[in-house]
């Protein structure tokens, strides 16, 4: 019932914005007719208006309806490629918006690997360097009355650890999304 009634307030609010944009785009028809410009200020205009048009009509969620079709298993190919060309057909997306879409998902999956690889290199770097006898904390398991394994050295592992799995993680799975 709450949905039906969100669905109706979306759908008033939304016939309350076209009416709203057509009433200002009359009204800058009226100044258009009005007045008098030279082509090249008409064309600057013109431009600013398809702009503003062409961003305002790409949204993210539209690729995420593409994804929707790649999870579909017990479909036959027919149906997932007739879903496909539908989706394709309704919704407005060129090369440069899904250029876009896949050098923003690089760009995570190459960051999440550089952080991959600083956690790896800390961790070893903590293990291998060493540190004042204040640094290096409670000792563990002892090797010879000089050397042991410490806190530091298991605080160091967990640190690579992570990085491994951050790094097996960006190259391997999807990438991890904070929706």
């Amino acid at each position: 019932m709450r949905i039906k009634a969100n669905k109706a307030k979306q759908a008033s609010g939304l016939a309350e914005k076209k009416a709203e944009v057509e009433d200002k785009l009359d009204e800058l028809i009226t100044l258009f007719s009005e007045n008098e410009f030279d082509s090249e200020t008409l064309k600057q205009f013109k431009h600013r208006f398809n702009n503003a048009i062409e961003k305002k009509e790409f949204n993210p969620k539209q690729i995420e309806v593409f994804k929707v079709i790649d999870q579909k298993e017990d479909v036959s190919r027919d149906e997932l490629l007739d879903e496909f060309s539908m989706l394709l057909n309704s919704t407005k997306i060129d090369s440069n918006i899904s250029s876009k879409y896949i050098k923003g998902e690089r760009t995570i999956k190459a960051v999440l690997m550089l952080v991959g690889v600083v956690m790896i290199t800390l961790g070893f770097a903590m293990i291998i360097m060493p540190a004042s006898h204040d640094f290096e904390m409670y000792t563990i398991f002892w090797f010879n009355p000089n050397d042991g394994v410490t806190l530091m050295d298991l605080i160091s592992l967990v640190i690579i650890l992570a990085g491994i799995y951050i790094l097996v993680r960006a190259i391997y799975k999807k990438t991890i999304t904070l929706n």
